[in-house]
């Protein structure tokens, strides 16, 4: 049992969960990055400020986050596949219901609520699932995976402006609710892996025959699938505080440029065919900053959090230049910067946190992060949006994302300087004492020969 768990296929069918997880990437992530084409619309539609409008983004994001430990636990009770397949139907709901657009309340709780569910049910499994699946060759296995996001977005940008143009933004809503139910056909291709249905039987077996160890061992394994996804212990660890701070700062930023790019283009009387095109610029050039940063990271030449605090701070830098843009060729330059960089964080800032925790509690430790980095989420959109109506200026929210950037690397800062002052002290309290006898290895070998 254990020697399979600890020996995925490393291929084979694993590749057919690759593509589909390839796949709920583009049909999940993807379409979250490419709503701000809907935001204009939406606005108009109900006559409501940037402010009110941007919380329909914030809710999906803090719902995706708060979810995910959720959907974890469920994998670990039931299966990837079944868990992914109750992710596309409410992802599905989200949209189809959003079609109906009552009022701005109606929005937070379909296209908010539900899709933020959807995507987050469907996400996380597709990404666990992977690396239940390969090991030797699972980074590549997750680089492929993610790269959905990106090829997605770089096609959902004009694809869902032409949907807008043709069916208006409700009609655009059902057809890519319709869209997303393939999310299910993609959860029915994730076959669990056969040590994983041996050991759900055997977990059922147990909870069958009368008597107390049944009942202790059942308790055992509940206790300890809560453990592994909420280690609140973690929060006592100033490493991860340090860590999480800088999650949260990141989030209120992270969301801001894809929501206002659209509305900041059209303010600069850029025709919107183009409009759409620079979300796939976007999505292009952060699907190469991934590969590269993650290529430059497994070379060990720079150290993970120096090369993290190093791409928050030129994504900062870029976000401050955008506004200064005033045309197409400009705005999509600076865009192309944004994005890049955008896409060399997203490749190591999971790394980073594995090498803040240790291997051993990285699991509690990535749910914990996600569960509290979705305060930043959902501040950060609608704390824009207010910064943007009080200034009469979409230029504000960048600037709001930039400077939350530049404060977030303080703490990657405070945090690597920790580290360093640890491991000085580790070195210290280590260090061998000298002996006081002239021949010590002499001395334990007569040792021993006199046992014998």
């Amino acid at each position: 049992m254990q020697a399979k768990d600890s020996n995925p296929p490393d291929g084979g069918y694993g590749w057919v969960v690759v593509v589909s997880a390839f796949m709920v990437m583009g049909f999940t992530v993807a379409v979250l990055k490419t709503f701000g084409l809907f935001f204009v619309e939406i606005q108009q539609h109900f006559d409501e400020l940037a402010s009110s409008t941007s919380w329909i983004t914030s809710v999906t994001i803090v719902v995706f986050h708060l979810g995910a430990p959720v959907a974890s636990s469920l994998c670990v009770q039931y299966t990837h596949r079944t868990v992914v397949i109750t992710g596309g139907l409410l992802a599905f709901s989200g949209m189809a219901l959003g079609f109906f657009g009552l009022n701005m309340g109606w929005m937070y709780a379909t296209t908010g609520f539900l899709q933020g569910l959807g995507i987050s049910f469907s996400w996380t499994p597709a990404i666990s699932i992977v690396s239940h699946y390969f090991s030797k060759k699972r980074a590549l296995a997750n680089a492929i995976a993610s790269a959905g996001e990106c090829a997605f977005a770089f096609m959902f940008g004009p694809f869902f402006q032409w949907l807008i143009s043709q069916y208006g933004w409700k009609g655009a809503l059902l057809i890519i609710g319709g869209i997303q139910l393939n999310i299910c056909v993609c959860g029915v291709l994730m076959r669990p892996l056969p040590s994983s249905c041996l050991l759900k039987a055997r977990h059922c077996e147990t909870e069958t025959p009368p008597g107390n160890s049944a009942s202790r061992r059942d308790k055992e394994d509940k206790f300890s699938i809560m453990h592994k996804t909420f280690n609140w212990m973690l929060v006592r660890q100033p490493e991860f505080v340090f860590y999480a701070i800088f999650g949260i700062l990141a989030a209120m930023s992270f969301f801001v440029p894809p929501l206002f790019l659209v509305p900041l283009s059209y303010s600069l009387g850029i025709d919107e065919s183009w409009t759409s095109s620079l979300l796939s610029i976007l999505a292009m050039v952060d699907f190469g900053g991934r590969l590269l940063c993650g290529w430059y990271a497994n070379l060990h030449v720079t150290k993970t959090i120096h090369l993290l605090a190093m791409t928050i701070t030129l994504m900062s830098t870029s976000l401050m230049l955008l506004p200064l843009a005033n045309n197409y060729l400009s705005l999509a330059i600076f865009t192309g910067f944004y994005g890049f960089f955008f896409g060399t964080t997203v490749a190591i800032h999971i790394t980073v946190l594995a090498d803040v925790v240790g291997m051993p509690e990285f699991d509690s430790a990535l749910g914990l992060f996600m569960l509290i980095r979705s305060t930043g989420g959902f501040v950060g959109p609608p704390l824009a949006g207010l910064i943007v109506d009080i200034a009469g200026d979409y230029r504000a929210g960048f600037y709001m994302a930039g400077a939350t950037l530049a404060l977030s690397t303080g703490f990657l800062i405070f945090l690597d300087r920790l580290q360093q002052r640890k491991k000085r002290g580790s070195k210290i309290r280590t260090k061998p004492e000298r002996s006081t006898l002239p021949y010590p290895s002499l001395h334990i070998l007569k040792h021993q020969t006199r046992r014998y």
